[in-house]
């Protein structure tokens, strides 16, 4: 088991190496909020009613980039702006909500005021957040 905080554990059954199978559970919840966001909680893609595999294959590489990119402004946001936690301890909104929420407001600012580091909500560039340096 691994302890989470002060009265919660995380506790998995198994018979594999506890250290190994911990790393690939923490894989593995990347991937289940990577799909949350995928679904209900950010791009709804099961809106487009996609069902055939190669057009869902196409559909997912720019949405994945997309999930990175609001993940990452989320991560730039939350050291500009922390989001709070709530009183059980979880951040009221997700790094990921928030940075998407914020590449939209870019985006509406954008569109409806010419552009330009002016119209940027807190002064970050969204192209900024992408890069390494």
């Amino acid at each position: 088991g691994l302890r989470l905080g002060v009265r919660e554990w995380l506790i998995v059954a198994t018979d594999l190496d506890p250290h190994r199978v911990l790393e690939v559970y923490g894989l593995r919840w990347g991937i289940e909020r990577l799909f949350g966001a995928l679904k209900g909680r950010g791009f709804d893609l099961e809106a487009t009613h996609v069902t055939r595999g190669e057009r869902l294959s196409r559909l997912l590489v720019p949405l994945s980039l997309a999930f990175v990119w609001a993940f990452r402004t989320g991560l730039v946001l939350h050291r500009v702006r922390p989001v709070r936690p709530k009183k059980h301890g979880r951040l009221g909104q997700s790094l990921f909500r928030a940075g998407l929420d914020l590449l939209t407001l870019w985006a509406l600012a954008l569109w409806g005021a010419g552009g330009g580091r002016r119209g940027s909500p807190l002064g970050l560039c969204p192209m900024e957040v992408l890069t390494c340096t």
